[in-house]
């Protein structure tokens, strides 16, 4: 049975360095890697039925410059890495849909940095390495 490796990525300086951790302990265990974004998406509750509507027809195009800007330079530095690499893309609450892609993976464990593009709300909220920290089925290892 191979193993699988989730790497919380937002092509942050930590996220970048969490990769590269989760290159390196693919490579010694010889796990897969899924390389998973989420776009942080709130329903704004006081949005209009109209506003909510024209906001969804958004989020495709939100997720294709994700795809493009973000997971797609990632899988071209890892194309050389003799790890093999899937990609996850998905909007919500960063921490739980991470735990989701996880749980839909069979991934064994979910590697994050400790500090990605969204700092000010993490000092507001809570940290998504922090969530995740408490709510994973999975081991999660939190990168400096």
């Amino acid at each position: 049975m191979s193993k699988k490796i989730a790497v919380g990525f937002d092509g942050s300086e930590s996220a970048v360095g969490a990769l590269d951790f989760a290159v390196s302990m693919a490579k010694a265990s010889g796990s897969e890697l899924v390389v998973a974004h989420v776009l942080e998406w709130s329903p704004y509750t006081f949005l209009t039925p109209i506003e909510l509507e024209e906001r969804h027809k958004r989020r495709k195009e939100e997720l294709e410059r994700a795809e493009k800007a973000i997971l797609t330079p990632a899988l071209d530095k890892l194309a050389k890495s003799g790890v093999k690499v899937t990609t996850a893309l998905k909007y919500g609450h960063i921490a739980e849909t991470l735990i989701q892609i996880a749980e839909e993976h069979g991934v064994d464990q979910i590697v994050i940095g400790r500090n990605g593009h969204s700092q000010l709300s993490s000092r507001l909220f809570g940290s998504v390495a922090g969530s995740l920290a408490q709510a994973a089925s999975v081991p999660v290892t939190i990168v400096p």
